[in-house]
């Protein structure tokens, strides 16, 4: 699967090496708006998580890449972030980790009489998504697919926390304050 349009598929091929040199994953991006003052945004993941940090260091290797290479007529705007817990879906290999989450899909073209399902992802059959919605199973093709987004769970989150804390323990500096409850209020 592959979400993206020529120009975006353009962009990954040739910002993926210097995202990967980083150390982070290039989970995907969107082109917004490609013909008037375009925004380009780059999703980085990492297994540590990412941190503010991380999207600044990435955006000005990134930068740097976009000014030599330049594939923008005229201005654009870069966003580096992280895919967030609510994360697009690029990529067929991406969809492993969320089997039966809530996940909402957007279709190119309609399928059965509509281009929206919001559901579960049950897994693949051969090349289709299977999702299972209003009490229905649907085969979806993988090739259709404009968006799809993943919706976690409460579970789903409690089960990644630790990864998280783990992170911001981990960024902490010396001399950072930290507020808590016995906090001078």
């Amino acid at each position: 699967m592959n979400t993206m349009g020529g120009k975006e598929s353009q962009l990954l091929t040739l910002l993926e090496p210097t995202v990967a040199m980083l150390g982070y994953e290039l989970w995907g991006l969107e082109l917004l708006s490609p013909n008037r003052g375009p925004t380009l945004r780059v999703y980085i993941d990492r297994d540590q998580g990412v941190t503010v940090d991380d999207c600044a260091s990435v955006s000005r290797h990134v930068s740097g890449v976009l000014d030599v290479e330049d594939p923008f007529v005229g201005e654009y705007t870069l966003e580096v972030s992280s895919p967030g817990i609510d994360r697009l879906l690029f990529k067929k290999a991406q969809f492993g980790a969320y089997d039966n989450q809530p996940i909402d899909i957007k279709l190119r073209f309609p399928f059965d009489g509509r281009r929206r399902f919001k559901g579960w992802f049950c897994g693949f059959d051969g090349e289709d998504v299977v999702v299972r919605a209003d009490q229905h199973e649907y085969l979806l093709p993988l090739s259709s697919i404009d968006r799809a987004r993943v919706q976690p769970t409460q579970e789903w989150i409690e089960r990644s926390r630790p990864a998280v804390v783990s992170t911001l323990n981990e960024s902490m500096k010396e001399g950072d304050v930290v507020l808590n409850d016995e906090s001078e209020r």
